[in-house]
């Protein structure tokens, strides 16, 4: 092996320690593990998920868009006064999820697997150049997780769901 290639195989090996040791003591990565006491939980069967509310029309908006990732363990919950077929969108979304929508603590519809957009298209629900997803029964609340983890957890319309406010 000549000299060059072992000094471009060890910068490689030392850019990925960097990024890795970055990524490990960044301190924006500590906030979130250190405001995890200040999550609102969601249950639904025996999986517990740390949730952020969006309870106000620019929060629920914005909802999950511009993240790269969720945590497996996270979610964002959505919270209306009236229960009614609220329309949600994909606007700025990088990852898919499941919509779970829920009106007084059961679950009335999930709509597994939406993807982000690969391109915007008119929806007459939403009036606006991307798709909407709504339930198939009025809803009070609604909760985002990864996609996969509805079918993964075996969630099923009538289930029951406890939420813990924060």
């Amino acid at each position: 092996m000549s000299i060059n290639k072992i000094i471009v195989t060890l910068g490689v090996i030392l850019a990925i320690f960097i990024t890795f040791v970055f990524i490990q003591f960044n301190p924006a990565n500590k906030k979130v593990a250190t405001d995890k006491n200040n999550f609102s939980l969601v249950t639904i069967k025996d999986q517990t998920f740390s949730v952020t509310v969006a309870k106000t029309d620019s929060e629920r908006q914005t909802g999950l868009s511009n993240r790269e990732l969720l945590p497996l363990s996270e979610g964002m919950l959505f919270t209306f006064d009236k229960a009614d077929t609220y329309a949600f969108w994909m606007k700025d979304m990088r990852f898919p999820i499941d919509i779970i929508f829920i009106k007084d603590n059961k679950i009335v519809s999930i709509t597994e697997n939406v993807e982000p957009p690969a391109s915007l298209i008119k929806d007459p629900k939403c009036g606006i150049n991307i798709s909407c997803y709504t339930p198939t029964n009025p809803a009070n609340k609604v909760l985002e997780i990864n996609a996969g983890l509805s079918k993964k957890y075996n969630f099923k319309t009538g289930d029951r769901v406890t939420i813990k406010l924060k």
